[in-house]
């Protein structure tokens, strides 16, 4: 159903895509600098859950329907603002009581940043561009099954996305982890990180709102 030249087309494509950080990154980078590596990860697995979630949506006929329907396009966009900009006053709040890995010492608060990446996930301009835009390019008319065809194809971009997305919050970590020990410093980096995620929610409020 889905050759070689096509997922190696598309893989190219993504990698090119991808390599542009965008709210993904800035959210993931925001959350590993502001709790640490587990709170980061969950996020990553939120964002594909979410990136997946859109392109199935695409790939049953619902695409052209959502890029017309813009004000409901829009409420998503700003109820996804509004929450980044929540989970950075929050780590803005907590910055003060920060420690190795706080906001991940429990299952339902892992469950809750896996949460957090959906939303980011689902209100990404950047996955519909990519799942309604370009991913279509790279189907084979003559092949039949095309939401077949568009679900397949979509697990190139989604998967690249994983490796990338999960690579900068293991880097960001890091960063984070290098400041173990020195407290003062630790809070700074969980300041940095919380106010780029409300900085992340401003500019997912403002981007395309003039197209």
């Amino acid at each position: 159903m889905v050759t070689t030249e096509q997922v190696l087309a598309l893989a190219a494509t993504s990698l090119v895509v991808i390599a542009v950080p965008g709210p993904s990154v800035l959210f993931i980078v925001g959350r590993a600098l502001a709790h640490g590596r587990v709170t980061a990860l969950a996020g990553v697995l939120g964002n594909s859950l979410g990136s997946l979630v859109a392109a199935l949506v695409i790939a049953v006929g619902l695409g052209p329907v959502l890029q017309r329907w813009d004000t409901a396009l829009e409420v998503v966009k700003l109820a996804g603002a509004a929450y980044l900009v929540w989970l950075g006053v929050q780590a803005l709040r907590g910055a003060g009581h920060v420690g190795q890995d706080t906001a991940a010492g429990s299952a339902r608060t892992r469950g809750r940043e896996v949460r957090a990446g959906l939303v980011v996930g689902l209100s990404n301009p950047k996955v519909f561009v990519m799942f309604a835009a370009i991913l279509p390019q790279f189907v084979d008319r003559s092949a039949g099954s095309l939401a077949g065809q568009m679900v397949l194809l979509s697990l190139v971009p989604i998967g690249i996305g994983l490796v990338c997305d999960s690579t900068w919050g293991l880097v960001a970590s890091r960063v984070r982890t290098a400041f173990v020990g020195r407290p003062q410093r630790l809070r700074t980096v969980a300041r940095v990180g919380g106010a780029s995620m409300i900085g992340l929610g401003v500019l997912t409020a403002v981007t395309g709102r003039h197209r």
